[in-house]
């Protein structure tokens, strides 16, 4: 299992610093979608310049005009840029070809998917599937509940208020990547956060919340 720390809502110099602090326990760095919605596809750049070694996701929740939008988070060093399962056929489709081209990969963000949706995008197993609780949701319920479904073997990821505690059923599910932000950025030690994380994802147990 893989962890993706998700750097979101800060400046380039406190997601490089934070990226940093944690290197040694996360897998993927993701480039939140309110970094390049502030900064522009130049924090994708400035974050694979740092950490040429990590795959760095763009977390662009690309909905329409994929070529063009998948050619800036290539081209700027992405090595996975996402799409909206709500997106068109069409405009998934692109954003596989555009994949396929840069040697890349696409991870499609199922958050408002129907099942009925799902059952339809299917067919694109070459994608990764990405079931995730909001943002607004979670902080409007004060907890979050990840619906978790099968991908027909595809490759599968969570995202969306996972914790500590929570941690142990995602293992359980076989996730391949688990998507952790603020519990591991806003945490009061996000270094040691981050090393009881990735403790209880390879089968150790974590001592504490930090």
């Amino acid at each position: 299992m893989k962890i993706q720390l998700a750097l979101d809502r800060m400046n380039m110099e406190e997601a490089i610093e934070m990226a940093r602090s944690v290197e040694a326990s996360i897998d993927w760095i993701e480039v939140g979608t309110s970094l390049i919605k502030e900064f522009g596809v130049n924090s994708i750049k400035e974050m694979k310049n740092h950490f040429p070694d990590k795959k760095i996701v763009a977390d662009m929740k690309t909905m329409d005009n994929a070529a063009y939008e998948m050619d800036l988070c290539f081209q700027s060093g992405a090595d996975i840029a996402t799409v909206m399962g709500a997106a068109s056929d069409v405009t998934i489709q692109k954003c596989l070809e555009k994949a396929r081209e840069y040697k890349g990969q696409i991870m499609i963000d199922l958050l408002n998917v129907s099942d009925t949706r799902l059952e339809q995008l299917r067919i694109y197993r070459q994608a990764i599937f990405c079931e995730h609780v909001s943002k607004d949701s979670q902080e409007n319920s004060g907890h979050a509940m990840i619906n978790m479904r099968n991908h027909a073997g595809s490759m599968g990821a969570a995202a969306g208020g996972i914790t500590l505690s929570s941690l142990p059923v995602m293992v359980r599910k076989g996730l391949d990547v688990i998507i952790i932000g603020s519990a591991i950025t806003k945490a009061k030690n996000p270094a040691e956060a981050a090393r009881l994380f990735k403790e209880t994802v390879n089968g150790k147990k974590g001592v504490k919340e930090v």
